[in-house]
């Protein structure tokens, strides 16, 4: 018997943007969409009717918008991932502040929507890579005694820097000649040495010590 599915909930009120994310996560052998609504009323009687593991909630709907949708979800069982077209900083820091397990551009892509469902899934939070550099600029300070840079090897730095300057695994891949596979694993390797839950404490790290740029 393999892992039961997670159990997904789409909440957007674009129809085709709900058609496209449900073909790409019922493509997955361990996802399986339970259902849909557009708007967020409709979508917080879903998942607390349906009990599903993860939402996926645009912010601007009508009535009960994403933001909110996390607000009242959080706490309650399903990890809630916003999908949205805006990438204002307000918006993603009230998202993750309230609770979000992640926040993506719609414009992300297939293959990172299915990595941030599972990282919810998983206990931790992915965001779109667009998003990272500018969040990790307006930090104001660094983080305390962070490891030196040679707690890495010379690949995992090159890795570790391609990261923080918002670059996806493929694209990594593709600057270092490398596979996708390959960058994966550097980045569990990576994370593991700095002590980092997800890219977005890797890119932290870069970026305090000055390997970012």
């Amino acid at each position: 018997m393999g892992n039961p599915s997670i159990r997904v909930v789409i909440v957007d009120d674009q129809e085709n943007v709900r058609i496209g994310f449900r073909l790409v996560l019922d493509s997955q052998p361990d996802m399986t969409v339970v259902g849909e609504a557009a708007n967020g009323a409709a979508g917080l009687e879903l998942a607390r009717h349906l009990r599903p593991d993860v939402v996926l909630a645009d912010i601007r709907m009508p009535g009960i918008d994403g933001l909110e949708l996390t607000r009242r979800l959080a706490g309650t069982g399903p990890r809630v991932v916003v999908v949205t077209t805006f990438d204002l900083d307000d918006y993603v820091a009230t998202a993750l502040r309230d609770g979000a397990c992640g926040f993506l551009l719609k414009r992300s892509g297939p293959a990172l929507l299915v990595e941030a469902v599972r990282a919810a899934m998983a206990g931790d939070t992915l965001i779109s890579p667009q998003l990272t550099v500018r969040l990790l600029r307006r930090l104001p300070t660094a983080p305390p005694t962070p490891p030196a840079r040679e707690a890495l090897s010379s690949r995992e730095r090159e890795v570790a820097r391609w990261v923080a300057r918002g670059n996806t695994n493929a694209e990594i891949a593709a600057e270092l000649a490398i596979s996708a596979g390959t960058v994966k694993t550097h980045v569990a390797n990576i994370q593991a040495k700095l002590g980092a839950r997800n890219r977005v404490g890797i890119a932290a790290w870069a970026w305090s010590t000055g390997l970012a740029g």
